[in-house]
């Protein structure tokens, strides 16, 4: 037999960094806070009530009152800002989406509330007719005898209008989610003309036209009403290179910041956005992401706290400056306890 030959020690022990809790915090490349995270919530008109999105487990529509309460949640959880998304009253919608810079419509309404009661927090407000409009298009309709156009310059018309009710009400953040060519530099320019210089627009720079939304169309109340899909005028989930000139294109108009959506299925386009704008870049984990998620956490096949600090964990590797997710309130209770 040959004699005993020990094993030669490794040149090099990355394990030594993975020993303990405290050297895993010390020596970690990417750290999730609060302070990362958007919360997208859903208003309702009414009172003291919630009422919950059948498609997305755990989120509800909240009456003003219940929305500036958990405002307050947010602002104590560490959280920076909220995005509030309407569900208007199908009365209330029409072809030419004119509720949309209504001063009283429910997402101002709400706005001022939440501005009143939580003064800390952020605002952040979509830009777009989808909520607003009876054929369920961000952009206004036209019949044509090829069929149904979402009309660009029109639309730009009513974006307008909408911006400027919006940072009336005192939003602190746009987000032009429409997709149509030149609204940045619409936006931009009525803010300035009107003395809002103050209000920061991040664009929905590379909007995709996904399947992952159908939930969040079923929390505003727009999906039924579709006609048609939306992508003559949301990007290809096959094109990653014209991500970049959209987004170039929304930074020269005089966007702050820019935003890729949908999130998990983008990170290429996050990391690449990230890396060649060097600006702030969001994500939107969007509604289809979270009910996906949430499906297999309720079911027992996923860590419920661990799985959704991991998939935001994603996007800050990836570059991004925050996250926009309904995860929102939930992880940074857990962040807060670690």
């Amino acid at each position: 037999m040959p004699p005993f030959q020990p094993a030669p020690f490794p040149a090099a022990r990355p394990r030594r960094l993975r020993r303990t809790a405290w050297m895993r915090r010390l020596v970690a490349e990417t750290v999730l806070t609060p302070a990362d995270l958007i919360w997208p919530c859903f208003v309702i008109d009414g009172d003291d009530r919630a009422e919950p999105v059948e498609t997305m487990p755990g989120v509800s529509r909240l009456t003003i009152d219940r929305l500036v309460a958990e405002a307050e949640r947010a602002r104590d959880l560490g959280i920076p800002a909220i995005a509030i998304f309407p569900y208007t009253d199908p009365s209330a919608k029409t072809p030419e989406a004119e509720e949309a810079w209504n001063p009283e419509n429910l997402v101002c309404r709400a706005t001022r509330a939440v501005k009143a009661a939580v003064p800390e927090i952020g605002v952040m407000l979509d830009v777009a007719l989808d909520p607003y409009n009876s054929d369920g298009h961000d952009g206004i309709v036209r019949e044509t005898a090829q069929g149904i156009e979402i009309v660009n310059d029109e639309t730009l018309i009513a974006l307008e209008r909408q911006t400027l009710c919006q940072a009336e009400a005192g939003a602190d953040i746009l987000g032009p989610s429409d997709m149509m060519d030149g609204r940045v530099t619409v936006m931009r320019r009525a803010l300035e003309e009107h003395e809002f210089p103050h209000v920061a627009i991040m664009s929905y720079a590379a909007k995709y036209a996904s399947c992952f939304y159908g939930p969040f169309r079923d929390a505003v109340g727009s999906g039924g009403a579709l006609r048609g899909d939306k992508k003559t005028y949301q990007m290809d989930p096959a094109n990653a290179e014209e991500a970049l000139r959209e987004v170039a294109a929304d930074l020269s108009e005089g966007a702050d910041m820019v935003m890729v959506k949908p999130g998990l299925p983008y990170l290429d386009i996050c990391q690449r956005v990230a890396s060649e704008f060097s600006v702030p870049t969001f994500a939107y984990q969007v509604s289809g992401e979270y009910a996906m998620l949430k499906g297999a956490m309720e079911s027992g096949w996923l860590d419920p706290k661990l799985g959704a600090v991991e998939s935001l964990m994603a996007f800050k590797r990836a570059g991004c400056s925050g996250i926009l997710t309904y995860f929102a309130l939930e992880v940074a209770e857990t962040l807060s306890r670690n």
